[in-house]
């Protein structure tokens, strides 16, 4: 599978700075030290629907990263997988009456529409559950040769015992575990697993599902979890430097595929560092598929809004925090855009260093974009002051503003 086109991201003068950033594993902030080269893992999309401003502002936080490390003059090895075949997709394309691949297909072509609009970085690897199968199945042949899971009714389960740090992602109990675990596809009800949390490695075989050759396993697909963690180290090997997503996915879904790394390879941790973006909500409640609540990115495209904009609406909030869209913030951010790109279409204007220098450090502490916009905010209220004569000052901060926020003016 294909990623979207890169945009250019611009050269800037000096260098950034480390990034501290908000591990959840930890509760607190860590400065990630990756190396000449840093590994990110992002859980990408079930394609199912189009991309909503709620997948926009989890992707939008990890292109902040990305770029905050490639001004430290870091290459960035970025992964992200598409989970191209699931229980939701396949529940919707029975409904529309269509076939499961050719919905995948379509969404997950939107999808890349809609990055490549927003300036997202792509990705270096992004990889299909589908394609990653053959992957996965030894992965779950070494889990269960070795004792960490275990078959039942044809499926197989991970038993979440056989990892002595299962719990350290969310340090949730197990009463908050098992609540999520129903509310988020798994099934802790179930008759005769050995634990309700297990979660399923390998699903036999369903009547008119779709199913695959998995060897010693018998037909069948792949579980949510596996799939990451298949395609992850594969890809970036153990000990990579963030594992990110929405808050949603702390639990099960990064909780359950740290353990199934930790017990396949013996070693801990997976990631140095689970780092989870805030919910966007719409009307009072949390935008997601299953309520209908949505703002598509495509919708507002359509409509004539310019995706610098979209992208600014996202930038207003810290991406750890759970936020609710209005028309009046998009409305907000078009302004926003209009004053900036007037203020950097003079000759001339105020010194830019400063304004560089305050832009690498709000995004280093925890990228708090917040803070950058409202440095650039004061850069341009002086430029509409007249407040500067520094000859090409403006195209400074028009280089800064997309090389670190990912906006072009």
């Amino acid at each position: 599978m294909h990623a979207w086109p890169a945009s250019e991201v611009p050269a800037l003068p000096g260098q950034g700075r480390d990034l501290r950033i908000h591990d959840t594993a930890t509760g607190g902030l860590v400065t990630l030290d990756p190396g000449p080269v840093a590994r990110i893992y992002v859980c990408g999309i079930t394609p199912y629907d189009a991309t909503h401003l709620g997948h926009a502002a989890t992707y939008n936080a990890f292109d902040l990263v990305q770029r905050v490390w490639l001004d430290t003059k870091r290459q960035v090895h970025y992964v992200q997988n598409v989970t191209d075949v699931d229980d939701p997709l396949l529940e919707r394309a029975q409904r529309d009456g269509i076939d499961w691949a050719a919905l995948a297909e379509k969404e997950t072509v939107l999808f890349r529409e809609d990055m490549t609009a927003l300036r997202m970085l792509p990705p270096r690897q992004y990889i299909g559950a589908v394609e990653a199968i053959p992957g996965i199945v030894p992965l779950v042949e070494r889990l269960r040769d070795a004792g960490a899971a275990y078959e039942l009714e044809g499926d197989v389960y991970f038993s979440v015992e056989s990892d002595p740090h299962f719990g350290k992602v969310s340090h949730l109990d197990a009463a908050a575990m098992r609540l999520l675990s129903a509310e988020r596809g798994g099934d802790p009800d179930r008759p005769g697993k050995k634990n309700p949390l297990d979660p399923m490695l390998w699903m036999a075989a369903r009547e008119g599902e779709p199913s695959w050759d998995g060897g010693s396993l018998g037909r069948g697909r792949p579980g949510w979890h596996i799939e990451c963690v298949a395609i992850a180290l594969d890809h970036l090997g153990m000990g990579f430097d963030i594992q990110g997503g929405g808050s949603d996915l702390a639990f099960p879904h990064h909780e359950m595929g740290a353990s199934h790394a930790q017990a396949l390879t013996g070693e801990f941790p997976m990631a140095k560092a689970y780092v989870h973006a805030g919910m966007v909500a719409l009307d009072g409640e949390k935008m997601s598929k299953s309520k209908g609540n949505l703002v598509f990115v495509s919708r507002l495209r359509h409509d004539g809004v310019d995706p610098a904009a979209i992208r600014l609406t996202l930038l207003a909030h810290h991406y750890r925090a759970d936020w609710e869209y209005t028309d009046q913030a998009l409305q907000d951010a078009v302004a926003r855009l209009g004053r900036w790109r007037a203020a950097v279409s003079r000759p001339d204007g105020p010194p830019a260093e400063a304004l560089v220098d305050e832009i690498r450090e709000a995004l280093s502490n925890d990228l708090d974009a917040p803070a950058a916009l409202a440095a650039v905010d004061r850069w341009v209220a002086l430029q509409e002051r007249g407040g500067g004569t520094d000859i090409g000052a403006p195209g400074v901060v028009s280089r800064a503003v997309d090389a670190l926020l990912g906006v072009a003016l």
